[in-house]
């Protein structure tokens, strides 16, 4: 994990200097959060987001949904939700999903407009996501054909910290037990809607406090050990 934090340090530092002026220079010129401190001390954004498709490769974003975790609590007064107009037709799957078609993006911000949002909110805070490399896979290819650079950023991933229960308790995982709202329900959590970008960051904020919650002892886990 350690050599993982470094290279993440080391990475934020050489983008710092490459990336040109603007919404991405500025997030990697923000203090970093301080990783051997207890996750009490950290800030969050959970961040969740829609797409044509699941390939970072061949799919766009169509929809950005962003809640802030300051102090231990939901901040619902600084969340955020953004539409985002394609480069490329919506699949039929995809609308299937979320319901977002190609006319009702016709009049969304282009992703150049959508992402300085979410960067300045993300700025000296910890990302957090139901199956996080996805999140972390779009927005940084998004950050880099908008920037030039990638988006290198800490993140917590609410699916694998829910495997890791599984796993200590040598539990097998069964069909459908890591969808964020199965996650959710085995903790108490009430249902919220599904496939909405901000409802699901808002969902995803939920679980990890209450999942945070769950691995402390007597004192609050370390950040680093949630760290994905």
């Amino acid at each position: 994990m350690w050599s993982r934090l470094v290279s993440c340090a080391l990475a934020r530092r050489s983008l710092a200097l490459r990336s040109p002026p603007g919404p991405l220079r500025d997030y990697y010129r923000a203090a970093a959060p301080r990783f051997d401190l207890p996750y009490t001390a950290a800030e969050f954004l959970a961040v969740d987001i829609e797409t044509t498709g699941l390939d970072p490769r061949a799919d766009a974003i169509v929809s950005i949904g962003f809640v802030p975790i300051v102090s231990g609590r939901v901040v619902l007064a600084r969340a955020g939700h953004h539409l985002v107009r394609p480069d490329r037709p919506m699949r039929a799957e995809a609308v299937k999903i979320h319901g977002l078609t190609d006319e009702a993006l016709a009049a969304a911000a282009p992703l150049a407009e959508a992402l300085p949002p979410l960067l300045a909110a993300l700025a000296g805070r910890v990302a957090v996501a139901h199956h996080a490399p996805l999140e972390r896979a779009f927005l940084a290819r998004a950050c880099r054909s908008v920037y030039g650079a990638p988006l290198a950023a800490p993140w917590i991933c609410t699916l694998a910290l829910a495997k890791r229960r599984f796993a200590r308790a040598d539990a097998p995982i069964g069909e459908g037990e890591l969808r964020l709202a199965t996650c959710r329900a085995r903790l108490g959590l009430p249902h919220r809607r599904a496939h909405d970008a901000l409802s699901d960051a808002l969902a995803a904020a939920e679980l990890f406090l209450a999942q945070a919650a769950l691995a402390s002892g007597r004192a609050p886990a370390r950040l680093r050990d949630l760290l994905t």
